[in-house]
């Protein structure tokens, strides 16, 4: 062990003396990979951690990573001399006009359309909690969009004024354009084996038209599947998943008895929000807003999806992608998401360089 913490110590006396002396941030970079690359010097001695007995890594750990650390400091430090040193020069030797306007980066040119970006902050959040990510056909079938998910032919959004039918087929059939992203949940049971926890994002299509509804819209469904999930499962996710979105510290959810077809129990939910000002506020005031639906999946649904409902059980949760979207950022109009305004995009839109993470901020 006493061998070690000389040639540390050497190692650390010799990497110092090299990072003062580098002149420039390529110098600097050949050091760091001589001590920290993946054959760099400290980087060898670590890699002998895994072949010492346990009371030796006790010993020679803090060591090692002691000496990493401070060679990486120290690197750091001389990389912020370094680059102040080359921001002098640049400055001394160039001229600017600074009556010329600021040039908008090509990378900033284009902009990232609000259902886009709330896509993505829905991923990042859920596959934060360990939901894959499941995709389907536009084009469905009866079974997938209605028979296997509990609604029955006589149900209204099985008419032709809900739903977008194609052409009568041969065998007297009608393709149709999905009317929600469940069908994927069905496809996924089908093909997969419990334990499962996804969402579906997606495009829907259904024959309505206003200031909050469009023919077009956007959806993501959420579904758990194993042995024990139930309720007490399904109100902390949707909690978690809003204080995530909205981006606050705490939000208050109210569960109300529903219908579906294809859960049982079903719920509205509602959040806690104030809208004395502007803008609507959530987590807080004396209002109230529904936000999704929810409940356990129907034991219909599971055996029509090949599942035991004596053996399993699970959750499913639909949200709006559009109405999320107006409602974080305070568009009006859900018509003009799908106007192809520029003028719009560029006010509403997102930089292309801010991607959303659950680290960096999901929004700027």
């Amino acid at each position: 062990m006493s061998d070690l913490k000389s040639e540390a110590a050497a190692l650390e006396e010799q990497f110092t003396q090299a990072i003062t002396d580098a002149e420039s941030l390529d110098a600097l970079e050949q050091v760091r990979v001589a001590a920290l690359g993946k054959k760099g010097r400290v980087s060898e001695l670590m890699k002998g951690l895994g072949k010492m007995s346990p009371d030796e890594r006790k010993e020679a750990g803090p060591l090692l990573n002691g000496l990493k650390a401070r060679i990486t400091d120290a690197i750091t430090a001389r990389q912020d001399v370094l680059h102040e040193a080359a921001l002098t020069v640049k400055l001394e030797q160039e001229r600017v006009d600074v009556t010329l306007p600021v040039a908008t980066p090509d990378a900033e040119q284009g902009r990232i359309h609000p259902n886009s970006q709330v896509i993505d902050e829905i991923v990042a959040i859920f596959a934060d909690m360990g939901f894959d990510v499941k995709e389907g056909p536009d084009i469905e079938t009866d079974e997938y969009n209605f028979n296997a998910l509990n609604i029955p032919p006589e149900h209204p959004a099985r008419q032709m004024h809900d739903t977008f039918y194609f052409h009568e087929q041969e065998d007297g059939s009608r393709l149709l354009l999905r009317t929600h992203t469940s069908p994927v949940q069905v496809r996924t049971m089908r093909s997969e084996e419990p334990p499962l926890r996804f969402i579906a994002p997606g495009r829907t299509f259904r024959c309505d038209s206003d200031q909050t509804h469009t023919p077009m819209f956007h959806q993501v469904e959420g579904m758990v599947i194993d042995k024990e999930t139930h309720m007490g499962h399904l109100r902390w996710t949707l909690e978690e998943f809003c204080k995530a979105f909205f981006e606050v510290d705490s939000v208050e959810m109210r569960f109300r008895p529903s219908y579906f077809p294809f859960t049982e129990p079903s719920m509205e939910v509602d959040v806690r929000c104030d809208r004395s000002g502007k803008d609507i506020k959530i987590g807080q005031g004396d209002d109230w807003m529904e936000i999704l639906g929810c409940g356990m999946v129907n034991p219909n649904v599971l055996k029509a999806s090949n599942l035991d409902p004596e053996v399993y059980q699970g959750f499913a949760f639909g949200i709006g992608i559009d109405r999320l979207a107006m409602l974080k950022y305070g568009a009006p109009d859900l018509r003009a998401f799908f106007d192809g305004d520029a003028r719009w995009i560029k006010h509403y839109g997102f930089s292309p360089l801010d991607v959303p993470s659950l680290y960096g901020g999901l929004s700027r």
